[in-house]
């Protein structure tokens, strides 16, 4: 994940999940399984051309694949996403290197099961609809999985969050980052009329 700090918004590139390998073990009611997105699942998922929403820690929502703050596509790695967001609240938090990596909230259409003697059963998801994709922020676990159910048209759904680890590279643009160094903007207002006074 790439997180590129700017005047008025932040860029943010990366994986959200990866597809073809195994999970971490997910815990169950029936046991723990591992868990690989079937290469092409993304893609159909997108394809469908149904909006995906940009949020933070799966609750607030900060944009969409509909407004262009959120670009999605899979290629051979996985779902990779790019987004640019323009909350003060995710500033202050890139500002202070407290993202933390990428997750995704899905529900499933189609998935199949191997069921193994020697390890944990597979789930092979097949075909899903990608509901959102969401930024982690420090109070959140990059490593984490989750299942809730929402009330959506008067039914209930089964909503899942998938997250993977990923390391996270801070890139602030130069002028900001000297500016921390003297002072904050506000400390530096005087120094900078007294100049344009004498000037």
């Amino acid at each position: 994940m790439k997180i590129e700090v700017r005047a008025d918004h932040v860029l943010i590139d990366g994986y959200v999940n990866a597809v073809g390998r195994d999970s971490k073990a997910i815990p169950d009611r029936r046991g723990a399984y591992i868990e690989q997105v079937v290469p092409g699942a993304f893609d159909r998922a997108l394809s469908k051309g149904s909006t995906v929403e940009l949020r933070l820690n799966h609750e607030r929502v900060l944009g969409s694949t509909a407004d262009g703050s959120l670009e999605l596509r899979e290629d051979n790695i996985g779902l990779r996403a790019t987004a640019k967001v323009t909350d003060s609240e995710v500033i202050a938090k890139a500002r202070e290197k407290k993202l933390r990596g990428w997750s995704f909230g899905f529900k499933k259409i189609a998935d199949e099961w191997e069921e193994r003697s020697d390890a944990p059963s597979r789930r092979y998801l097949k075909d899903i609809m990608l509901r959102e994709v969401t930024i982690l922020d420090d109070t959140k676990s990059p490593a984490y999985i989750a299942t809730s159910i929402e009330l959506r048209n008067e039914e209930e759904e089964i909503v899942e969050h998938r997250s993977i680890e990923d390391e996270v590279e801070y890139s602030i643009e130069e002028t900001e980052a000297k500016e921390r160094e003297i002072g904050t903007p506000k400390n530096l207002a005087p120094y900078r009329a007294r100049r344009l006074k004498l000037s």
